[in-house]
């Protein structure tokens, strides 16, 4: 499978170093270049991609509301966005994921974990820099809710317990080997999650357990 991105940069010179990086391998394609946020939002309606790199400081319409109008467009068959950013615009990141995106890469970010990161999002089976998300999430984040409380509630007991270890970073097969269940019993939790919370992906499950007032300890650290 290939999968086809579009870039959202307001410099050129951004966007050619993307697409020349992307475009040495054979399984990732970019599909189109924007240079605004109005643009982005155009382009991902016509050219469909499965995953948009969006920077988030860009003229006219910004990186946040071009991931929301896309997001709202389409749904849960639109293209995930990945937000583009630096340490210091950890404000503006925790925008884009309540906006909708699917994770955030640091611009500096090496080339094979750009590459990965694309594949990653594109599959939704993964958070992307999950101690910089969590990091993000916990520094802006809005005070717990019940209301996100409440939408937990409605997990089993086992769910809950997968949602918690998803806020804390661990990966399907990681959550598999804490809980001794099989990694197919565990995507499978995690597709049940998603489905109870109303979430397109693991970034917004963080965000929902965050919110609750719910995290815990990453069980792979020693306390």
């Amino acid at each position: 499978m290939t999968v086809r991105v579009l870039l959202a940069d307001d410099q050129r010179a951004v966007r050619a170093a993307l697409r020349s990086l992307l475009d040495r391998t054979g399984d990732i394609r970019v599909v189109g270049e924007a240079r605004d946020g109005e643009e982005a939002v155009a382009l991902s309606a016509h050219l469909r991609p499965d995953v948009v790199l969006m920077d988030v400081r860009m003229p006219g319409v910004d990186g946040i509301t071009a991931t929301r109008r896309i997001v709202a467009r389409h749904g849960d068959d639109s293209a995930r966005v990945i937000v583009l950013t630096t340490f210091d615009l950890d404000e503006y990141v925790f925008a884009a994921l309540r906006a909708g995106a699917s994770g955030f890469l640091l611009k500096n970010a090496p080339p094979a974990s750009l590459r990965e990161s694309v594949r990653v999002v594109a599959s939704g089976q993964a958070l992307l820099d999950p101690a910089v998300t969590r990091r993000v999430i916990a520094r802006y984040a809005d005070p717990p809710r019940p209301a996100e409380a409440a939408a937990l509630d409605g997990l089993t007991a086992r769910e809950r317990e997968v949602a918690l270890l998803i806020a804390a970073g661990l990966s399907n097969e990681e959550i598999a080997a804490h809980l001794v269940l099989s990694e197919w019993t565990v995507k499978t939790h995690v597709r049940h999650i998603l489905d109870k919370l109303g979430v397109r992906d693991r970034v917004h499950v963080v965000i929902a357990v965050h919110r609750a007032g719910l995290d815990r300890p990453d069980p792979r650290r020693p306390g």
